[in-house]
């Protein structure tokens, strides 16, 4: 008999008993945790809205809540309809993210996350719209107006609902533009404003100068705007700031400069490789 205790592995059953023991008050814990949610309440109603921009703010979100879900402060935890809120924050054409979770001591966190403007719009019948980083149409509204560079003249893209996609190769060419000049600290410093003229090419309109910057299209922005450098750089010393009214780079490996006053074209053709 003792033979034969000695042969149990206890090492073994001890871990295996002490397991069981723990798993049982896992469970045990759990539908504890599981009756108190049930019947926990609300107690705070904090909200967070992150990004730069400034389109909607604590009262906004907090009225949208009340108004739709009526006042959740006090309410049963499993009476607030949390993804509902959540998906109703995350449809405002401002809103790009909205999360909501609830702590331990029953405060309800809402955390909206706002779109990043990168572009105003105005069309060529004076309609007004934005376009975010993800390439969405966004309404303006008069209580903020970002700090973000404008596009206007012969733009037909008109604004339908909110967060429709870009449509028109024009639109979706200013916004790639944006983000090149964006990335640029002497760009985002010079230009100030893009325009589409009566042919369809854009322009980029200085801080510094007088000058029609005619990029055409959003092809080869690297090589276009170099030629734009090589002009402020080699020819405009040279000239004078008063010599030329416009500054062509839509064609490749070409400076056409339009002089004041006259109709007299000079254009330079580049060899890339000696300037």
């Amino acid at each position: 008999m003792l033979k034969q205790l000695k042969n149990i592995p206890w090492r073994l059953l001890g871990s295996i008993t002490l397991v069981l023991i723990g798993v049982v008050g896992v469970v045990m814990l759990m539908g504890l945790v599981r009756k108190k949610d049930a019947s926990q309440t609300c107690t705070a109603l904090q909200i967070f809205v992150e990004g730069k921009e400034t389109f909607i703010d604590q009262a906004d979100i907090t009225a949208i809540i009340q108004n739709q879900f009526g006042q959740v402060i006090g309410r049963q935890l499993q009476d607030i309809p949390l993804h509902k809120i959540e998906k109703a924050l995350t449809a405002l054409p401002y809103v790009s993210q909205a999360g909501i979770y609830v702590d331990i001591d029953g405060a309800m966190r809402v955390t909206v996350q706002q779109r990043a403007i990168l572009l105003r719009v105005i069309n060529r019948v004076g309609q007004e719209f934005y376009v975010d980083t993800e390439g969405k149409k966004i309404p303006t509204t008069l209580k903020y107006v970002p700090h973000t560079i404008v596009a206007n003249g012969n733009i037909r893209e008109s604004f339908g609902k909110p967060l429709q996609p870009v449509e028109s190769q024009v639109v979706d060419d200013l916004a790639t533009i944006v983000r090149h000049i964006n990335q640029s600290e002497l760009w985002s410093n010079q230009v100030v404003q893009l325009y589409v003229n009566d042919n369809g090419d854009i322009e980029l309109v200085p801080r510094v100068g007088d000058q029609d910057l005619i990029l055409g299209n959003a092809e080869n922005l690297d090589d276009k705007l170099r030629r734009f450098e090589i002009f402020y750089q080699k020819i405009l010393p040279r000239v004078g700031t008063e010599a030329y009214s416009k500054v062509n780079v839509k064609y490749a490996d070409q400076i056409i400069c339009e002089r004041y006053g006259d109709w007299f074209i000079d254009s330079l053709q580049m060899k890339m490789n000696k300037l």
